[in-house]
């Protein structure tokens, strides 16, 4: 029973796209991957609850060593194993999932309807889709580097695919702008591996499994675990959208179906931060938490920078939620970078935060661009008046991604704040809070006027109203989103279990 709760996250979705291949997108199918994205969170919980029992009863000072192997569940031999870590994210996965498709059927039909797809393309958006969130769980289940690497570049793959849905011109080259970028990215990672385990072949330890790797860290010969590192942070950084390698971001997120882009953005970047997290514990043993440290600060504060910039003259909305994914990241970043147990936790929450803030503002910006027919800030305007609902989950999602109260994004920043200034790391966090002001300054400068304008000549005519199968998951992302910024519940325990596994200090 165990091994198939392990199981079935990766399984559930595979099947889903089967069937989906098989019978194709109709009334009846389109549901199918809202029931899987169900099955799944519900394993997660599942697992998670196991998980977090285990690490409240080792206590908080049995160490890392001790957690790693509490609360564990395998399957297919050890392939795939789940500790409080991979349970937490597989939660974050079920999530962003269950919003994106429940909110599919009401987009395609749309885009049906304005002639933008076929049955053909809806067929393989069913089938992709479910491809996609399967090897997010593959990833995330993954016991080791080398299958967890596998799982990221079938992500690549499958998503390549999606981006390019509409055939458009721009879609395709956004689609071949990502694949370039990212398996440059995905090649480096391999690199990083190949250099781990040359590392681990002179020092004994022949596995590139989590457990073995940790335990036998200490002996890993240091001048080659630098290069590695290093390969493998920027690496797995180009598919969580870190500096420098962010330029696919924008074009590919901007381009895909919007509820494409809520699982790229809401989940996939925090899949591949999730390696980094692994790969962190790894070298913090091998290196000291220096090394890792000064990596992570450097590119959390050129993430930052490199969003603040580029905000600054976003013209496109949906590009505008692109990079602010990158401010996002930068920020789970600097999280690592400080390392404290208060730091990581924060780190984890805002990674479900994000994913449900950022979920809601894709919806609703897929929907803004098939009521408008474009992806213009300058194209919107007085959404307030004609569009009540759109236009109030929208600013909703964008006080949650500013980081205003109660959304938990905002108990994650001040987590983040508080942990960086107790840790030393005062003037990185400056920094950093500067940055966020600018971005806060660019984005309210962008958006007031498309929400309390006046309407533009090419604007709807009467009052937009949402589909149910639409509004439902933007309000309850949102109410979701708020309800972690007051408080945590039975997440707490899940999340200090997490973030002890993710190598958290005192």
């Amino acid at each position: 029973m165990e091994s198939l709760l392990v199981l079935a996250p990766v399984a559930v979705p595979a099947v889903a796209a089967c069937l989906y291949a098989v019978l194709g997108w109709n009334r009846v199918t389109a549901w199918l991957g809202t029931l899987s994205a169900a099955v799944l969170l519900a394993c997660a919980v599942a697992l998670s609850t196991a998980s977090a029992t285990a690490g409240s009863t080792v206590g908080s000072t049995a160490g890392s060593a001790a957690l790693s192997t509490a609360g564990t569940r395998e399957a297919l031999g050890g392939l795939l194993f789940s500790d409080a870590l991979s349970a937490f994210m597989l939660i974050v996965i079920g999530v962003v999932a269950l919003l994106a498709m429940a909110a599919s059927p009401a987009y395609l039909a749309a885009e049906l309807a304005a002639g933008h797809t076929g049955p053909r393309a809806m067929r393989r958006y069913g089938v992709l889709t479910q491809a996609f969130i399967a090897a997010m769980a593959l990833a995330v289940l993954a016991s080791g580097l080398g299958l967890l690497w596998v799982a990221i570049e079938a992500t690549t793959i499958v998503t390549a695919f999606l981006v390019g849905h509409r055939r458009t011109r721009a879609a395709t080259e956004a689609a071949w702008k990502y694949v370039v970028i990212c398996s440059v990215g995905i090649a480096l990672a391999l690199l990083g591996i190949v250099m781990v385990h040359y590392a681990g072949t002179h020092a004994g330890v022949t596995s590139l499994d989590w457990a073995p790797l940790a335990e036998g860290a200490s002996r890993l010969d240091p001048g080659v675990m630098r290069v590695a590192v290093m390969l493998l942070v920027l690496g797995f950084g180009t598919k969580a959208g870190l500096a420098p390698m962010h330029a696919w971001l924008p074009d590919a997120h901007s381009q895909a179906p919007a509820p494409v882009s809520a699982l790229m953005s809401g989940v996939l970047l925090s899949v591949a931060f999730y390696a980094v997290l692994r790969v962190k514990v790894i070298a913090d043993v091998a290196l000291g938490a220096g090394f890792v440290r000064t990596l992570l600060v450097i590119v959390a504060l050129a993430s930052l920078t490199a969003a603040a910039l580029l905000l600054l003259g976003q013209r496109d909305y949906k590009r505008l939620l692109a990079y602010s994914s990158i401010e996002h990241m930068g920020l789970l970043a600097l999280g690592a970078a400080i390392g404290t147990s208060l730091a990581l936790v924060a780190v984890l929450l805002h990674i479900l935060g994000h994913g449900l803030g950022k979920s809601v503002l894709f919806l609703a910006a897929g929907r803004l661009h098939q009521t408008y027919g474009s992806s213009l800030i300058g194209a919107v305007r007085g959404l307030a008046s004609k569009a009540p609902l759109l236009a109030g989950t929208f600013a909703l999602g964008l006080l949650a991604l500013l980081g205003m109260p109660p959304f938990s994004l905002f108990a994650s920043e001040l987590g983040l704040a508080r942990a960086g200034f107790a840790a030393g790391l005062g003037w990185p966090v400056a920094a950093a809070l500067v940055l966020m002001l600018v971005i806060v300054a660019a984005v309210t400068r962008h958006t007031r006027h498309m929400l309390l304008g006046d309407g533009p000549d090419g604007g709807p005519g009467g009052v937009v109203t949402l589909p149910r199968s639409l509004a439902v998951p933007l309000v309850a992302g949102l109410a979701a989103c708020a309800v972690l910024g007051v408080t945590l519940g039975p997440l707490h325990s899940l999340l200090q279990a997490a973030a002890v596994i993710a190598g958290a200090t005192p």
